[in-house]
């Protein structure tokens, strides 16, 4: 990656110093041409009206101004005479020779039909004849050749400064994200390096803390201290895969940015971007804390309206239930009152309906029963493999890896249901048959193993 960037800006920074070597050149042509003319005028200075304009004078002037060359002209253009050529041929039709006639005065930069050289000529009208000088000059190519090496030795040093600013700058920006991710699955406290940063660590700091209370409580039974280490080697490396996809992202469209090569749209894109999986990986961690503090939570129960709990879900989730064309099918009896608390029964609810809903076929349905003894959804989707219902309610697991993330699900949908099941008391029971459909039932009367009834 750092090897693309830096020959990308190779290639731009190269592009920049061509392209700025090429106006300059042409910048300092037309300079130099304009001195050309002001001391081609000054020479004339020197011509005397008095002499005869014949070769004779012409060489002598032409030595007098430091070699210049010297045309003597009649007033229609006429060749007189010349210090260098001897083509006795018409010179009217030249530019310089054109405008002296006309106003006095011409000016000319060319290569001379006759010499085969490239002059600045300036041709002055006096009473007795038209008075031409030039003198050899280099065309806006020649220039640039001359300037080559410079340009060569110029480019050497632009792509080891390349080489040294991408080596710089992406360690720079990439570092603070690359320590995130080792110091999380590590499961050290992370520091984070910058202010944009600090949500997520915050967040994984308090993860870790949790996963480490956890780890010490289990410590304390002896038959626990190996499964302990194992089931937390197991979520750090869980939470490493799957903070991996958005972390990748995050840190290839940030290489784009710093390299430069992502310009209004596309940067707006990149940062868009950049943002939406920041989220995604805000989510995640939050989802996991949330998994952590069921155990732990320790608040007050009261009774609880589920009947109104269960209508306001299927409301709420009926345009995702129309995107993906199924039929809903549901009684929810009046009355049924749970102890618990509100956002729990919400959470758990919702996880089994959403699972209903994610994983169906597109023109099934979705069964929804609420009686004062169970809660009870079906669904007509890709059912459970027989291998994989002992596993439907650990962390991070799905039955269907596509689905992994998607719609902000991160496999732990289950495992909430499971653990606040337990919590309060109540059985979980799964029967699924793969290619037909799964039907999950939670038991508000006592305990149920959701593995020996799956």
């Amino acid at each position: 990656m750092k090897k693309r960037i830096m020959w990308l800006c190779f290639a731009v920074t190269a592009v920049a110093l061509v392209v700025f070597s090429v106006i300059a050149t042409d910048i300092y042509y037309k300079n130099s041409v304009e001195h050309v003319r002001t001391y081609l005028s000054a020479y004339l200075a020197a011509f005397d009206e008095t002499r005869t304009p014949d070769t004779a004078y012409a060489e002598e002037l032409s030595a007098a101004l430091g070699g210049a060359r010297v045309t003597f002209l009649s007033a229609d253009g006429a060749f007189l005479a010349d210090s260098e050529d001897e083509d006795d041929g018409s010179r009217a039709l030249r530019t310089e020779v054109a405008d002296a006639i006309r106003d006095g005065e011409g000016f000319d930069v060319r290569s001379s039909p006759t010499m085969g050289e490239s002059f600045a000529y300036f041709c002055r009208r006096y009473q007795s004849c038209l008075v031409r000088v030039a003198v050899r000059t280099d065309s806006v190519w020649g220039i640039y050749v001359q300037g080559l090496p410079a340009i060569c030795c110029f480019l050497a040093a632009d792509a080891l400064v390349c080489l040294v600013i991408t080596y710089l700058s992406t360690g720079f920006m990439l570092k603070p994200m690359e320590d995130l991710v080792r110091s999380a699955a590590k499961g050290e406290r992370v520091v984070p390096a910058c202010r944009e940063l600090e949500p997520v660590a915050d967040l994984i700091n308090r993860m870790n803390a949790a996963a480490e209370k956890r780890l010490l409580s289990s410590k304390r039974e002896r038959e626990q201290v190996v499964k302990a280490q194992q089931s937390k080697d197991e979520f750090i490396a869980n939470v490493t895969h799957e903070m991996n996809t958005p972390l990748t992202s995050i840190r290839g469209f940030a290489e784009l940015l710093v390299s430069g090569s992502l310009e209004g749209e596309r940067a707006q894109k990149a940062s868009a971007t950049i943002l939406a999986q920041s989220e995604r990986l805000q989510n995640l961690v939050a989802s996991i804390i949330n998994y952590s503090e069921i155990d732990s939570e320790d608040l007050p129960v009261y009774e609880v309206d589920a009947s109104r709990i269960a209508r306001e879900l299927l409301a709420a989730l009926a345009p995702e239930i129309a995107e993906h064309k199924l039929v809903l099918l549901s009684e929810i009896r009046d009355g049924v009152i749970l102890k618990s608390r509100h956002e729990r029964v919400n959470e758990l609810f919702g996880n089994i309906i959403r699972n209903a809903i994610r994983y169906n076929r597109e023109g099934g349905s979705v069964s929804v029963l609420l009686t004062p003894e169970a809660f009870t959804v079906s669904d007509t989707g890709i059912g459970i493999a027989e291998e994989d219902r002992a596993r439907i309610f650990d962390r991070f697991f799905t039955v269907d890896k596509s689905h992994n993330g998607k719609n902000g699900g991160f496999g732990l949908g289950l495992s909430v249901v499971k653990k606040l099941c337990k919590k309060q008391g109540w059985g979980l029971f799964v029967e699924s048959e793969p290619g037909k459909g799964s039907t999950f039932r939670i038991c508000f009367s006592g305990e149920g193993d959701a593995a020996k009834n799956s």
